[in-house]
């Protein structure tokens, strides 16, 4: 079995016991990102939109380090800390995914880490 664990300087470090990404077998499966601005410990901002963008920015550039991208994204998983913020992650996620988007499954969590309103998941098909 191959497996490497993938880490990029462009996105959060790790803030517990597990990586950014770990490549196994022509996959990539991204760890939950929240959306925290590198090098900061700070969210991108207070709306859902905002820390969505974030989240998402910080799971393509794990991904690049990983040799992939977004449009090689099969399945998503979003963790929202309140469900009604549904309708305003759908719309910032939209924006990344316009064409033939991803599986994805969306649940409202009751709390995420460092109080968080989003943390996104993916696994990624490496090209090739």
């Amino acid at each position: 079995m191959y497996r490497e664990v993938v880490a990029s300087p462009d996105a959060p470090a790790a803030a517990g016991a597990y990586s950014q990404a770990i490549k196994a077998n022509g996959f990539v499966f991204v760890s939950g990102q929240l959306g925290l601005v590198p090098g900061t410990k700070q969210f991108a901002g207070g709306t859902v939109a905002e820390q969505t963008e974030q989240a998402l920015k910080n799971i393509s550039a794990i991904l690049q380090a990983a040799g992939t991208s977004l449009r090689h994204v099969v399945k998503v998983t979003v963790l929202l800390a309140d469900i009604s913020y549904f309708s305003e992650m759908n719309t910032a996620y939209s924006a990344f995914f316009p064409e033939e988007p991803p599986a994805r499954a969306a649940f409202g969590a009751s709390g995420l880490p460092l109080g968080g309103l989003v943390e996104i998941e993916a696994i990624a098909v490496l090209p090739g």
